[in-house]
């Protein structure tokens, strides 16, 4: 007799296979019993497979919502990991529309519990510009910490969390992914402020807060994430003044550096971050263009270091 997962997979084909089947001819195709039949119907109903029978001598079964498409058994996180990918990637150009298209089919293969979670975390979320580099380590994501921030703003149930150590009490509003991080947009309540806050950062506390009345976003909520983000979602700031009209910088950067602000004297502001100076003195130095920096000391510092080293790494004139 195969193991039960293995059982239960071949169970779910025959099911799906014809319109429905008796319990007789379900054990003989298992070769196990009636009794056995029984309890792994019982097991797929636990999955979240609806399984419809007719009691009695001549019952019969068959698979509800789903009989058609092939069986497929994922785990809450699995199923996190999956609407999380695919949704990154309805952000990006060229297949947007085929991973939107699987995403819905998954959908619908899925139990009604994990379809919901997905949906959820689908309505909860959205992209910003990505960045391709792929020397910035990606922050570890608890899977679970995301499926709970995306139902908390799909049923409006207030959070109470720990922000960097720091006691905090949110209504959540939308998921952004963004530089390969995700934000969670919430307003405080207390003073009616809203901020993105990197959910790696965040702790959820239980009890929750209360349910509230969503307020109406005053802007596009991904130019205020990226915006917000180069100004307070690092673990380092910099304001950069650069020698070169706004135009011209953010003709050179990538919209995932930062923003850009006019200064009176026609040069540019740069206000970006990352999580270490390492990373910040990487971006500013493929501007190509002059650059001038007065904080954090950390950048400075470190700035100092480099010219330095590129000092000594070319023959004197």
């Amino acid at each position: 007799m195969a193991t039960t997962s293995a059982r239960l997979l071949t169970l779910l084909g025959l099911l799906q296979s014809r319109p429905d089947w008796s319990g007789a001819e379900l054990a003989a195709r298992l070769d196990v019993t009636d009794r056995t039949v029984r309890n792994d119907v019982t097991r797929l109903r636990e999955l979240g497979y609806p399984v419809d029978a007719v009691r009695g001598p001549g019952g019969r079964y068959r698979l509800g919502a789903g009989a058609r498409l092939p069986p497929l058994l994922l785990d809450d996180a699995e199923a996190v990991a999956v609407a999380v990918g695919l949704r990154r990637t309805t952000a990006t150009a060229g297949i947007e529309e085929p991973a939107r298209s699987a995403l819905t089919k998954l959908e619908q293969v899925m139990p009604d519990r994990l379809r919901r979670r997905l949906a959820a975390i689908r309505d909860a979320s959205t992209s910003g510009p990505e960045n391709t580099d792929s020397n910035v380590e990606d922050p570890v994501v608890d899977t679970a910490t995301l499926a709970a921030l995306a139902d908390a703003v799909r049923d409006h149930q207030g959070l109470r969390a720990f922000y960097r150590d720091e006691p905090v009490e949110l209504e959540p509003y939308r998921l952004v992914a963004w530089q390969r991080r995700w934000f969670l947009v919430a307003r405080a309540p207390a003073t009616g402020t809203w901020a993105p806050y990197r959910v790696d950062w965040l702790t959820l506390r239980t009890p929750g807060g209360r349910r509230f009345t969503p307020s109406a976003f005053p802007e596009d909520v991904t130019e205020f994430t990226v915006r917000e983000v180069a100004r307070t979602g690092w673990a380092v700031h910099a304001r950069i003044t650069v020698d070169a009209p706004p135009d011209e910088v953010l003709a050179r950067i990538n919209p995932t550096v930062g923003t850009v602000e006019a200064t009176d004297d026609g040069r540019s502001v740069l206000v970006t971050g990352g999580d270490s100076v390492e990373v910040v003195a990487v971006w500013i130095g493929m501007l190509g263009l002059d650059f001038h920096v007065d904080e954090p000391a950390g950048l400075v510092e470190h700035l100092r270091v480099l010219s330095a080293r590129y000092a000594r790494a070319v023959p004197p004139p």
